[in-house]
């Protein structure tokens, strides 16, 4: 009986310890992301297109802007041929994994970039052995006491974009 204690004890306690695969997996998908930021900071073109998918979506600021990878790359083309991309540096994130599935994850970020804080969040995939962004969406963080102006200045074209989709 007091084996199957000692053994019932060190299991739950083996539970208890963060699994070392999920601690690895996070820090890969943490350095993906870094990497992916700071070769657009660097306008490396090649590099930040080899750390999406082929079949990537960037969701853009703009309402207008949702991309799949290949219409991403003709949009990004101009800013990294002019040595000058966009630079966002992560200022916390949060990287979820799928217990079920080892090869996808998803995150959200807290980006200080040149329009100020946005959001970033997006999902992961694991291919031949590295984590690579699937989809992406960034948005610009408003605080809630300017959300009223902020819906003011944009109405009129909200409502012009609106017919356009509606239609």
């Amino acid at each position: 009986m007091k084996i199957l204690i000692i053994y019932v004890s060190i299991l739950l306690c083996a539970s208890c310890i963060p699994n070392k695969n999920i601690i690895e997996e996070e820090e890969a998908i943490q350095n993906s992301l870094t990497q992916w930021h700071e070769a657009a900071s660097k306008a490396n073109y090649n590099q930040y297109f080899d750390l999406m998918t082929s079949d990537a979506v960037f969701i853009g600021t703009d309402a207008s802007e949702n991309w799949k990878l290949e219409e991403f790359k003709t949009f990004s083309k101009p800013y990294f041929d002019k040595g000058k991309a966009w630079s966002f540096k992560a200022l916390e994130r949060n990287i979820f994994q799928d217990a079920t599935n080892p090869t996808t994850a998803w995150f959200d970020e807290l980006l200080n970039t040149q329009m100020g804080i946005c959001r970033g969040s997006g999902v992961m995939r694991k291919q031949n052995g590295s984590w690579k962004i699937q989809h992406y969406v960034l948005s610009i963080a408003v605080p809630n006491e300017h959300v009223s102006e902020l819906t003011e200045i944009k109405k009129d074209w909200d409502a012009v974009f609106r017919k356009k989709i509606e239609n």
